[in-house]
């Protein structure tokens, strides 16, 4: 397998989700050269005696106490070992190696002091399989300091780790990994705990699954569509360019992509002038959907190739400086604004469904067609209550995981982002959405197979027959995992686990 290089380009969130599915991860010489060189001025800056931020003064509301010289070391440790408090689900074993990958990029960038040692233990880590076992909940979102902490204590031969599908002391575990346990020096236990990897990480994962989500949306709409002789002429390329939005010209290129050859494309197809808006202003809304989902793309890029420590270790002006870019502020506001969007993605599926209920129920009133008996007969039908619950709870998860932040440490820590927990969420909402999509689709196979005419169009033959290729809808369970897995087989890529063992890489 060829390994991700991180060296003088940006690191892509492509090389980040392959280095999370198992690609191995190295450090070009450039990057080594970043990291050594940071290293050598926080060295000297050290010698001179200055207060350096959690190097030579304590962290927090200690911010001034200094620490004297012979126990500078035991700092380092203590920053470490004291900072781990987690609990709730563990995180997925893909999200713990992007995590891991995320530091070793920041530390490449040159603005962390840590040692060369501290980057090398992390890929050693990755690249032998050595993963720490993480709890879910422990971040405010002023840097992921609890997870971050875990993933530090398995490096210095504390913690837990799983190690090929066993879960260990992590001691133990860089044994039969070959690994020697780091040994802290310098600025080494803050530059690894105070960082944002498990916010960056899992962003990266979340956006690659939500970008195959937009497109299985355009697919569901389609079949809706093409079920009830809807009118696409709101999909054409004219309409979109009238208001380049580049996400509605997007969604609208794609939804005419899938309508080729069908007869709605034809000047008798369509049964009406136009639409309802939940089927008119799909490009809208499915474009929103894409612009922030772009602008949730920028937030990771830019943290992900960030110096973000604090404090940082400036080679270029040869400074040492106390910031606030450990604070993901964009990233945060650019994941609660994608919910939201998603959000009207479902509420768009929902209000089909009615259309659909109705449409189907016109088509039924001389009884069920030939052939078919029994619940089994119209699964959609069966499942349209089941989806008004999941937009319910869906709506739910459109509130704002940004705006609820505590005081912290004696009032110096007063402010905080919330980006763990609302990537997290977005994960969430992402499940439920596809869920919902997916039962959009039986609805629409069942109009499709009680009024049965011509349709040519290959996406929705290709929709409609797949649900009852596979066993039942009544007999699957109402999970991203069983409704949505199979009406949109792509979306199965990098799912998370969702319970409380140890985490499992997502093939």
């Amino acid at each position: 397998m060829e390994p991700v290089t991180i060296s003088d380009l940006p690191m892509t969130q492509e090389e980040l989700v392959a280095v999370a599915q198992g690609t191995p991860l190295v450090l070009g010489e450039p990057a080594k050269a970043r990291i050594a060189a940071s290293r050598a001025l926080l060295d000297e800056a050290m010698s001179s005696g200055d207060a350096i931020y959690g190097v030579s003064t304590s962290v927090g509301h200690g911010k001034d106490t200094r620490v004297p010289r012979e126990e500078l070391e035991q700092l380092q440790q203590f920053l470490v070992a004291s900072h781990g408090g987690a609990f709730g689900p563990l995180l997925d074993r893909t999200v713990v190696r992007a995590a891991m990958a995320v530091r070793v990029c920041g530390m490449a960038r040159g603005g962390s002091g840590a040692s060369p040692a501290a980057a090398d233990t992390l890929m050693a880590m990755l690249n032998a399989g050595v993963h720490p076992v993480l709890h879910s909940t422990g971040s405010v979102g002023a840097a992921d300091i609890s997870p971050m902490a875990g993933i530090a204590q398995v490096a210095v031969g504390t913690g837990t780790a799983e190690f090929r599908g066993e879960v260990l002391p992590g001691a133990e575990a860089l044994l039969r990994a070959g690994i020697e346990p780091l040994r802290l020096q310098g600025r080494d236990g803050l530059a690894l705990i105070s960082a944002n990897g498990v916010s960056i990480g899992h962003g990266a994962l979340v956006l690659a699954r939500a970008a195959r989500t937009a497109r299985a949306a355009d697919q569901a709409v389609v079949l809706s569509i093409e079920a009830t002789r809807g009118n696409p002429s709101g999909f054409s390329a004219p309409a979109a360019a009238a208001k380049p939005y580049p996400g509605q010209v997007a969604a609208a290129a794609h939804l005419h992509e899938l309508l080729k050859g069908s007869q709605l494309l034809t000047r008798d197809g369509p049964r009406s002038v136009q639409d309802a808006l939940s089927f008119r202003v799909v490009p809208q809304v499915h474009g929103a959907f894409r612009e922030f989902l772009a602008t949730a793309g920028r937030a990771v890029d830019t943290e992900l190739n960030s110096a973000s420590d604090n404090p940082l270790i400036d080679v270029e002006s040869g400074s040492v400086l106390s910031n606030g870019n450990f604070h993901p502020m964009v990233l945060a506001i650019a994941f609660d604004a994608l919910r939201v969007a998603l959000v009207h993605v479902g509420q768009l599926s929902e209000r089909r469904m009615s259309h659909l209920w109705t449409a189907v129920m016109a088509a039924m009133k001389s009884g069920p067609p030939p052939g078919n008996r029994g619940p089994a007969a119209a699964p959609g039908m069966q499942l349209r209550y089941a989806g008004s619950a999941c937009y319910t709870e869906l709506r739910l998860l459109a509130a704002p995981a940004t705006l609820d932040s505590t005081v912290l440490d004696v009032g110096v820590e007063d402010h905080a982002t919330g980006a763990m927990l609302s990537v997290r969420t977005t994960e969430q909402a992402l499940c439920l959405l596809e869920d919902l999509l997916a039962i959009e689709v039986l609805p629409a196979a069942d109009l499709l197979r009680v009024s049965p005419r011509e349709h040519s169009v290959p996406g929705p033959r290709r929709f409609s027959g797949s649900p009852r290729r596979r066993r039942p809808a009544q007999d699957r369970p109402r999970t991203s995992t069983g409704i949505c897995g199979n009406a949109f087989p792509e979306t199965r890529r990098t799912r998370p686990a969702r319970g409380r063992g140890s985490p499992q890489v997502q093939r």
